[in-house]
């Protein structure tokens, strides 16, 4: 089916050739007065989404809640119908998600009668489940050897001496050993007290968000050689370093038990993409993508700033007044023979979690997408900037995307720089699952363009309305017009 695609499309670049040959203007270019009514339009919907009334549309929160009502309301308006496919959910499909970070941990080894609880300082037990607790868990002490037969820690306890970089590989063993809990203890020379674990306490402290369901099930506990040394004693603690050194070291049963603990703060909540159909005159021609995410990062300011709240004008809001206003023409200039789809995705901010959850559950079959096109942080260049091309050469697009890009009289940019953003956008999940997905955007043709914005606005409280550049963004809406229009209508059957 690529390989089609790809005599599809080049044939269709081809007639692109025919069709825009005997232009006397650059195909994508309108009258003045044209692009000042579509500038007027973008800056309309970006500044009520970046109002400080949406509180900067984290999911969740009540400016999220405003956003999806806001993009129900005017995807309705430009003249789509719902995309769900779902009669009983129209216009949104739910993204459920959790919350959840680190809360209590205890850690107490019983040696010969003995029981000494570790200090914040000196241990932490990390899961994202619930809850986690192993009540007398035999130890065995394994050194630094990974390799060893599958009796010596079934069941146990294991406590392992490891480098700063903990050795990752060397959990996986075990876990797939069935150890019940390995306790990781950093054997680093002249290691700061506490320092490693003070900083995997500040890690598993940061509050992260994750499907629901789909959280990687995790049980972590560190503690720091000072505090083996003062349940084992110094000297019994060197010895056992000592002999993990040998070449003939086998694991040590300690006759000293490990008691644990450990739980987790979660909590459910469901945010939702917003789905929005343009019908096509032929049901089984497939169908063209237009997506951006809404979201953004809420309050993300110090309790202490004067604003706290980054409104995301360039990032995203930008990116949805362009889809609407795309649609908005495409409704105007149709029907087309194929289905034009829009998804305004939601957790974009959060690890691209409203693509995933589209990607998991799409209105129809993935493989039905000819293309789909991201709009995000498209508000930063001048008019007449270069094109950056995020996923050239990844998909059978790149024919007609380079011809149509010369046809319109834009020059494409850097494309080592482009190519930095590609696993950073939503297209990358979509691109992962086979889909064609890109990102063609003047904001990610050059760092001498976009790295004033990324330094100085990007994730933070002054990125904000009245500092967008809409010049590049109204160019990037024209030719994504144009590629729209080609891939909607030239294919009157499946290629």
């Amino acid at each position: 089916m690529i390989r089609q695609a790809r005599l599809w499309l080049a044939c269709l670049a081809g007639a692109a050739v025919l069709l825009g040959g005997c232009a006397k203007a650059p195909l994508a270019s309108v009258p003045r007065a044209e692009r000042a009514a579509i500038a007027a339009r973008l800056s309309a919907d970006i500044e009520t989404l970046a109002s400080d009334e949406f509180g900067g549309r984290q999911p969740g929160t009540p400016g999220g809640r405003l956003s999806v009502d806001y993009l129900t309301q005017r995807f309705g308006e430009v003249g789509l119908q719902s995309g769900t496919n779902d009669p009983g959910n129209p216009w949104r499909a739910p993204v459920r998600l959790t919350r959840f970070r680190a809360d209590q941990s205890k850690i107490e080894l019983v040696v010969e009668g003995r029981t000494v609880t570790l200090d914040p300082l000196e241990g932490i037990a990390v899961t994202t489940r619930k809850r986690e607790l192993i009540a007398e868990g035999e130890l065995v002490f394994v050194g630094y050897e990974a390799q060893m037969p599958i009796e010596s820690v079934m069941g146990k306890v294991v406590l392992m001496l490891a480098d700063e970089s903990l050795n990752p590989e060397r959990r996986i063993l075990f876990e797939a050993k069935r150890a019940s809990a390995v306790i990781v203890v950093p054997d680093v020379e002249n290691a700061i007290e506490g320092a490693f674990v003070l900083r995997v306490r500040q890690e598993a402290g940061r509050e992260r968000v994750a499907l629901t369901g789909e959280i990687d099930e995790a049980f972590a506990v560190v503690a720091s050689t000072q505090a083996m040394a003062r349940a084992f004693g110094k000297a019994r603690w060197d010895a056992l370093r000592g002999a993990a050194r040998e070449a003939d070291f086998t694991p040590i049963a300690l006759d000293a038990f490990v008691n644990i603990e450990a739980t987790s703060e979660r909590r459910d909540f469901t945010s939702y993409n917003v789905l929005g159909r343009l019908p096509g005159t032929k049901p089984d021609a497939q169908a063209v993508l237009l997506m951006a995410h809404w979201d953004h990062l809420g309050e993300c300011a110090p309790l202490s700033a004067q604003d706290r709240i980054c409104n995301g004008a360039v990032d995203n809001a930008s990116g949805i007044a362009s889809v609407l206003e795309l649609t908005r023409r495409l409704v105007k200039t149709g029907p087309y023979e194929r289905d034009i789809y829009v998804l305004a995705t939601s957790a974009e901010e959060l690890g691209l979690l409203g693509a995933k959850a589209f990607a998991a559950n799409p209105p129809i079959p993935l493989d039905s997408l000819v293309a789909a096109f991201n709009f995000d942080s498209v508000a930063i260049a001048p008019a007449g900037s270069p094109i950056g091309f995020i996923g050239e050469g990844r998909t059978p697009l790149d024919p007609l995307v380079l011809q149509t890009v010369l046809e319109t009289g834009r020059d494409l940019g850097n494309r080592d720089f482009a190519e930095r953003f590609i696993e950073r956008q939503d297209a990358w999940v979509l691109l992962q699952k086979g889909v064609p997905a890109i990102k063609l955007s003047s904001s990610f043709a050059s760092p001498i363009t976009s790295q004033p914005y990324f330094e100085n606005h990007y994730h933070k409280p002054s990125d904000e309305s009245d500092m967008i550049e809409l010049g590049g963004a109204i160019d990037d809406l024209l030719l994504h017009e144009v590629l729209v229009q080609r891939l909607a209508i030239w294919a009157g059957t499946r290629p």
